[in-house]
Formats: C-alpha cells, sequence, structure tokens
C-alpha cells in the first residue's frame, strides 16, 4: 500500500502560526522570519525563542551525510533524553507539519492551549507511543490533516499538486534539558548537537544551519523560521 501524500506546506511564517492556532494553540507565541546569521539581524528576533525550524534542499550530497551519520550514531549511539517527542515521517510532503510538531511537542511548558485543542489532544495520546507509532497515528488524524490541507493551499505561492516531486524538507531544533535536538522525521533518532539554553537556542541552532548551508555552497534554498514569544 503506497504511503499518503499530503499537500506540501509553504515555508510562511504567518501560513504556520495559523495553522497551529487552528489547531488549538493560542497566539501567545508565533513564528516568524530569521532574516540573516549575523548577530545584528539574529537580533531583530523576538525573544525568548523555544524552537528553531530549518527549511533545506534535499541534495546528493545531503543524502549522502545524512547516510553516513546515520551509520555512525548507529556504532555510537547518543544519550537522548526520554523527555524528547520525537516522531517518523511516513506522510509525503508533511514535513512541515512534523516540523511544527515537533516544535510544539517540546516545548508545552512555555505554550498555551484551548481546552479542546485537537494539537494537544494528538501530543498527549501520542507522546508514550514509539516514533513509528506516532507517525501512523498522525496518519489516521483528520483535524491535523484536514487543517495541514488548507493551511498548505492558503500560502502566498500557488501549491504544488500533491504528486509533485518536492526536494525541500523541514526539520526542527529544540531545548529539550539543555541539550540541543535536531529533530527530522526522515532520520531514525533524534539527532544530539551538544548543550543549549533558552537564551541561546537560536544562536545554537543557527550555526547547525551553517553547517547545513556550507555542505552545499551553490543551493540558495534555505529558510530558517523561529517560534518566538509574541512581542508584536
Amino acid at each position: 500500500m503506497d504511503s499518503p501524500r499530503w499537500l506540501p506546506l509553504e515555508s510562511n511564517p504567518e501560513v504556520m502560526t495559523k495553522f497551529v492556532n487552528c489547531l488549538g494553540m493560542r497566539p501567545t507565541w508565533q513564528f516568524g522570519d530569521v532574516y540573516g546569521l549575523d548577530p545584528e539581524l539574529l537580533s531583530m528576533v523576538p525573544r525568548p525563542v523555544c524552537a528553531v525550524l530549518l527549511l533545506f534542499p534535499v541534495t546528493e550530497k545531503y543524502e549522502a551525510f545524512k547516510h553516513e551519520e546515520e551509520e555512525k550514531l548507529k556504532g555510537q549511539p547518543q544519550d537522548v533524553s526520554a523527555d524528547v517527542y520525537f516522531m517518523k515521517q511516513t506522510i509525503g510532503n508533511a514535513c512541515g507539519t512534523i516540523g511544527l510538531i515537533h516544535a510544539v511537542a517540546n516545548n508545552q511548558k512555555h505554550l498555551e492551549f484551548e481546552p479542546d485543542s485537537p494539537l494537544k489532544k494528538f501530543i498527549e495520546q501520542t507522546s508514550k507511543m514509539a516514533s513509528e507509532e506516532k507517525a501512523a497515528f498522525l496518519e489516521k488524524d483528520e483535524s491535523i490533516r484536514v487543517t495541514h490541507e488548507s493551511s498548505a493551499q492558503e500560502g502566498q505561492t500557488e501549491a504544488p499538486s500533491v504528486d509533485e516531486k518536492v526536494n525541500l524538507h523541514f526539520i526542527a531544533f529544540v531545548n529539550v534539558g539543555g541539550q540541543l535536538y535536531e529533530l527530522d522525521g526522515r532520520k531514525p533518532f533524534p539527532i544530539v548537537h551538544g548543550k543549549t539554553s533558552e537564551d541561546t537556542l537560536l544562536e545554537d541552532a543557527v550555526e547547525v544551519c551553517k553547517v547545513f548551508m556550507a555542505r552545499d555552497p551553490q543551493e540558495v534554498r534555505f529558510t530558517i523560521i523561529a517560534l518566538s514569544k509574541d512581542s508584536y
């Protein structure tokens, strides 16, 4: 049986904020663009930041690196906190939604939800599941699928068709227990990137994003989005 496919979500912070708000997350935190990587531009990002999303091109160089990283870490297992919420991606083009779930699920102590929030309910129901079980549960979650479909059609650019090959991918960076985690549903496990803090998460995540960019220097299709406390 073919795995389900969704429409790709645009890397548009307004669309993302509306998406999580439609699923019952209160707008006390908002997604916003990170316009550049130098300290001056990073200082313009509203603080605090509780999650960073990276949209990047899946190239041959990246796929080769991903395979090497996976093999290396299978032989040298990382120390991953049991508190990290991580899910696999089994739905085509759902990486935007999975990135948002990773950003929200690992920051429940900061974020606020409506009492009947479908997103909060999904996170609570799946929190103890294995990453593959979470993925299967998302395939059956109608409220998230319907919201994803309407959000995917709301961006500023025309949404590609479900079957169109999209070679851009979303991942999330979060702070859990003072460690910086990269959460990518195409990988078998979270990737630990060392120490971080609530105050330095944006800068620490951006350092990892720079490594992604350096791996494909001829590529320009990188977008960084931060989940910040609303100060607008």
